[in-house]
């Protein structure tokens, strides 16, 4: 008996094969399988928060094949140490706190890989009508500072840069959420904390602006760095392409923050609907002018840091921080993940 061969049958599977084939290599690449990506934020989700959700919301994170899942966080030393587990594989936290995490843990070593906030966000927040116009007028008064808080861990280094006499300074140890309260009803004289979350906080209890200063200590020679990226390790070493897609999606969504906050603060409100969306705006403006869009970010560009500036800072560290083994700033910034200069450019 001859057996038929139904030339059409044998060629469909090959056919369907091949156009499968085809058609997976002409989508575009965000249709394509994506790489997840696990973000941790240093707190809740509120203003500053914006860059990495416009690059959400515009697709970038998509055009470099990746898929971004961001969580807030109670704070930068819970998410330090969530990176340096594993449970997460990016950051967004404080550099100091990094650096010390990493001289207390040397067996879980962390990188940091793009400089968000080029000079950080520690303050003193004070009233003028309780007298407090600089920083000498501190002596005499009572200052507010949550122990556990990151500002009040560069107390030191203010005094120092100050002239400041801190024997003649009466320090409460008070809890976060009462500082502001406390600052506004006159129990203390001024308080330390984040100039974008103090100040804006004392403001909306009713506290007239012109009867608040503010006094960035990055004003006052504590030369640190704030905010940064960074990731684990191994992390970095075993997937350095993921890392070097994430920072150039992120840039973009950081310019694009930058150029138009009003827009940007879109993304941040439709992701938490109970904040206040003219409070959140000023509050990312706020980053943008004081923290993000320094002279030597407009000069250097975006992500990177001044290896010198940064060697001083390990400096100023040491004077509140006793290192097991000071590190160099080679040890703590890598560049290597960065995008080109021309796309980090600030114009």
């Amino acid at each position: 008996m001859d057996v038929v061969i139904d030339p059409a049958r044998v060629l469909r599977p090959v056919f369907i094969a091949v156009l499968a084939v085809f058609i997976a290599s002409t989508l575009p690449l965000g249709a394509q399988t994506q790489t997840p990506i696990k973000f941790l934020l240093d707190s809740k989700i509120e203003g500053p928060s914006a860059p990495v959700f416009v690059a959400i919301d515009k697709g970038y994170f998509k055009n470099e094949n990746l898929n971004i899942s961001v969580d807030p966080s109670e704070n930068s030393l819970e998410t330090i140490k969530k990176v340096a587990t594993g449970e997460y594989d990016i950051g967004f936290g404080d550099i100091n706190m990094l650096i010390k995490f990493r001289d207390q843990n040397p067996q879980m070593p962390l990188k940091a890989v793009f400089m968000v906030y080029n000079r950080p966000a520690y303050s003193i927040v004070g009233r003028k009508s309780r007298g407090i116009m600089k920083p000498k007028d501190l002596e005499g008064k009572k200052l507010g500072a949550p122990t556990d808080d990151g500002t009040f861990a560069q107390w030191k280094i203010f005094t120092r840069t100050t002239g400041i006499d801190e024997s003649k300074v009466t320090i409460e140890n008070i809890g976060l959420p009462v500082r502001a309260p406390m600052l506004a009803a006159g129990q203390i004289d001024a308080a330390t904390g984040s100039s974008f979350n103090t100040y804006l906080n004392l403001k909306d209890l009713g506290v007239p602006a012109d009867d608040i200063t503010l006094m960035l200590m990055s004003d006052y020679g504590v030369d640190l760095y704030g905010n940064t990226i960074f990731v684990g390790k191994k992390f970095a070493e075993e997937n350095p392409e993921f890392v070097k897609a994430f920072l150039r999606a992120f840039t973009r969504g950081l310019k694009d923050t930058v150029a138009n906050s009003s827009r940007a603060i879109e993304s941040v409100i439709k992701r938490n609907d109970v904040l206040r969306k003219d409070l959140e705006l000023e509050r990312l403006k706020m980053v943008i002018r004081d923290n993000i869009l320094t002279p030597e970010v407009k000069a250097m560009g975006y992500g990177g840091v001044d290896l010198e500036r940064l060697e001083k800072a390990l400096d100023q560290i040491a004077i509140t921080y006793e290192f097991k083994e000071k590190p160099k700033a080679a040890d703590i910034f890598d560049s290597s993940f960065l995008p080109p200069l021309a796309q980090r450019k600030t114009n």
